[in-house]
């Protein structure tokens, strides 16, 4: 047996006591009656329950796969104001956009947001002038206070130097401006980990197969755990069915004939390694309404996305061969051939944004939240853009609170009284840990290599050091998963005890990034398999 195979089970919760078991937790979700259950653990879900729980509600989160294991962790990782908005003349919409992710990038997740300069690439021909984009960022960053700068324009020899893949044949000019980026699946985790420590019990992989109900309302959820097949119930005043792209679906349980109430559009991604340095991102106009976006990523290059009409079934949603085309040739119009090989593809995904019901062109609707109540008392909940995920919370708390009967409001703490700018767990200055961990890795054993630490800093902020406590306790959680990725296998032991991580896709899809990166190898997921046998 490995040293690696022999890893202890250091269970503690996220809030310092004994992580509970997955029985221990079926076994407290059964037996309680809760304010809220909420089904489904994609952000919007999470950020309710997380809300909720900051109000005093007695709070349940499930979800039939893993947390952010669908859309959420399938997005195309920004945190942006929505430039293009503004040709809608919704200015007041952008405003509101910025201000939230400027509240999240410097006071509510710091160490997980980062800023990111973005190159508008003016083309001959292209379906805007250099002096519309140039008004347009600078209109943009107005409304952001220009707290990411003042937008202007370049030259494309200056663009050049810092993106040297740019394709500058043609090119007139180049607009630029300033938003964030972010790991998408770490935010949603450390968000999850906000819920739990403000009191919430959540299970990942329990799968709802049915709804209980009490005089005609639904009063909780019937759920089977997908790790060992056993069945449970949970009681609740309230349910939310968050779900999704499977809104609808979880509806129908509540009334067979609901009719739909969203229409869904498919995103793909590609990731490619990178064959030069990438100081900004390209976000190239496809047409008035599309941009096509190559943004620097996990040392990565992210090229999408697409946006079309969808009507399979969610959990079929995977990115095809049309896809990758529409998305090699559409980043060619401002990215150079070397770059885009399709040998340099590394990981592909699609997920699917919920928008409102309705006909026209999916590209060109509002990226709004659905609230609906149905006729037994389930309240749904869909849709929206993860910039404003804590507005999509407190917007939901909102209409807990104004329900016909209030069920809810004696118990419920006003969400005008709750702190403004809530911190995530971690929240740090991520460049003072990674400076701490290159000295002397963190105070508590040998200096750490520059990309190890960083990727920590960025991925768990000051929760980094007990992730290097684990690997200076055991020399072997020290080593690295794969010779050419930053993750130490400290993280995945970390991810197993404290992160809810279940399944080896768990593990390498969304509390790590080999997936990502195409280095998941046989090999190493059979390492992670055998890690999370080893539970307490």
């Amino acid at each position: 047996m490995s040293t690696l195979q022999s890893a202890p089970a250091l269970g503690t919760h996220p809030a310092g006591g004994t992580l509970p078991s997955r029985a221990e937790t079926r076994e407290q979700l059964s037996r309680a009656t809760y304010d809220l259950l909420v089904v489904g653990g994609g952000i919007l879900g999470i950020s309710t329950a997380w809300h909720a729980s900051q109000s005093g509600l007695r709070v349940a989160l499930v979800d039939g796969g893993d947390f952010a294991g669908a859309t959420s962790s399938a997005s195309s990782k920004l945190l942006h104001g929505g430039l293009r908005y503004l040709q809608t003349g919704a200015v007041k919409l952008v405003a509101e956009n910025h201000f939230e992710r400027r509240a999240v990038s410097s006071q509510v997740a710091p160490h997980l947001a980062n800023p990111l300069t973005f190159y508008l690439p003016v083309y001959e021909g292209g379906p805007h002038s250099a002096a519309k984009l140039g008004a347009g960022v600078f209109a943009y960053s107005a409304l952001s206070a220009f707290g990411d700068g003042v937008g202007h324009v370049i030259s494309p020899a200056k663009a050049r130097r810092a993106v040297p893949e740019l394709r500058t044949n043609g090119l007139k000019a180049v607009a630029v401006y300033g938003d964030d980026q972010m790991n998408d699946a770490r935010m949603a985790l450390m968000t999850v980990r906000a819920a739990v420590e403000s009191g919430a019990t959540v299970l990942n992989h329990a799968h709802v197969t049915g709804l209980r109900f009490t005089g005609g309302r639904v009063t909780g959820a019937e759920l089977r755990d997908r790790t060992d097949g056993s069945e449970f119930g949970v009681d609740a005043r309230l349910v939310l069915n968050a779900t999704g792209p499977w809104v609808d679906h979880l509806r129908k349980l509540e009334n067979a004939g609901a009719e739909p109430s969203i229409r869904l559009s498919k995103g793909a991604h590609l990731v490619l390694r990178r064959t030069a340095p990438w100081n900004a991102a390209l976000a190239t106009p496809i047409d008035k309404y599309r941009i096509t976006f190559a943004l620097p990523w996990e040392d990565m290059l992210l090229l999408g996305t697409t946006d079309e009409a969808y009507e399979g079934e969610p959990g079929d949603v995977a990115v095809n061969e049309k896809d990758i085309q529409q998305i090699l040739d559409e980043a060619s119009l401002s990215v150079r051939d070397q770059q885009l090989s399709r040998d340099l593809i590394t990981y592909s995904f699609a997920g699917l944004r919920v928008l409102p019901g309705g006909p026209g062109d999916t590209s060109k609707a509002r990226r709004e939240t659905v609230v609906t109540e149905g006729p037994r008392g389930m309240l749904s909940v869909a849709g929206g853009k993860w910039t404003t995920f804590r507005h999509i919370g407190r917007m939901v708390m909102t209409k807990l609170a104004q329900l016909p009967g209030h069920p809810l409001a004696d118990n419920m703490e006003p969400i005008s009284d709750l702190p403004k700018k809530m911190p995530l767990p971690g929240i740090s200055n991520p460049h003072a840990v990674a400076h701490r961990l290159m000295i002397d890795g963190g105070g508590t054993g040998p200096s750490m290599a520059p990309d190890t630490a960083r990727h920590l800093a960025t991925h768990y902020g000051s929760l980094a050091f007990d992730v290097v406590r684990l690997a200076n306790e055991h020399p072997e959680l020290g080593e690295r998963m794969h010779p050419e990725a930053p993750e130490i296998w400290a993280q995945a032991v970390y991810a197993r005890d404290h992160e809810w991580a279940e399944t080896a896709d768990d593990v390498l899809r969304r509390r790590t990034t080999l997936t990502i990166r195409g280095l998941a190898t046989d090999g190493i997921r059979a390492r992670v398999e055998d890690l999370l046998g080893k539970r307490d």
